[in-house]
């Protein structure tokens, strides 16, 4: 077969993996999981049903690729910030790197971290979540190098990195939902998002700088 044809079908293969991941994304967040069919997903992007079966067997192995590419995403943010060498400045820059992932993503981040039936599903079907485990062990070893040079002591680094991780998530999804912008003081001081979220997370800095002593 002439490479050149041969080269136009891979690429044609994965950009329709691409377009059916992408319309699932969509009709996932917006009429959820249980409620998007197979056929939906086909009709969005104008094929057949049988098309998609040909590159996914079922709608698990459809939301489990989205999963794994989803946080394959998240985690190309953190290795961005693997030339930082001082812990305490890298965590500092995962930190803005979530939320602009968060922030750039948003179907995706719904996926990732607000809906429950896609994840029960990928816990179910699948014994290993390697993409997902990898973004947490990114924070909890940048917790544990801090330590190393003295820093958080007298926490549990594991525990640390959930009470930060939980912050962080906290924020983008008041952002991402709307809530954020609905808080009476936001309103009233007709306050910009972008300066209350940067505000929010610097304020947040300023703890972590008390907290490692």
């Amino acid at each position: 077969m002439d490479m050149g044809v041969a080269e136009r079908k891979v690429r044609h293969k994965e950009d329709l993996k691409k377009e059916i991941l992408d319309a699932a994304k969509s009709l996932f967040s917006e009429k959820g999981f249980e409620s998007t069919s197979i056929r939906a997903i086909a009709e969005k992007i104008e094929y057949s049903p049988a098309t998609i079966y040909l590159y996914y067997k079922d709608k698990n192995e459809i939301v489990h690729a989205l999963h794994r590419e989803g946080f394959k995403l998240l985690v190309s943010h953190f290795e961005v910030l693997n030339n930082v060498s001082h812990p305490f400045e890298r965590l500092k820059g995962m930190g803005r790197a979530y939320i602009q992932f968060a922030l750039q993503n948003p179907d995706i981040y719904r996926l990732l971290f607000m809906m429950e039936e896609p994840l029960k599903h990928v816990a179910n079907c699948f014994e290993e979540w390697d993409e997902g485990d990898r973004a947490f062990d990114i924070l909890s070893k940048t917790v544990a190098e801090c330590q190393t040079l003295g820093f958080f002591n007298g926490f549990e680094p594991i525990q640390l990195s959930f009470v930060i991780w939980s912050t962080m998530h906290g924020l983008c999804t008041l952002r991402n939902t709307g809530h954020l912008a609905h808080v009476g003081v936001a309103r009233a001081n007709n306050l910009d998002l972008d300066q209350l979220m940067t505000a929010t997370f610097e304020t947040f800095v300023i703890v972590l700088e008390k907290l490692k002593g």
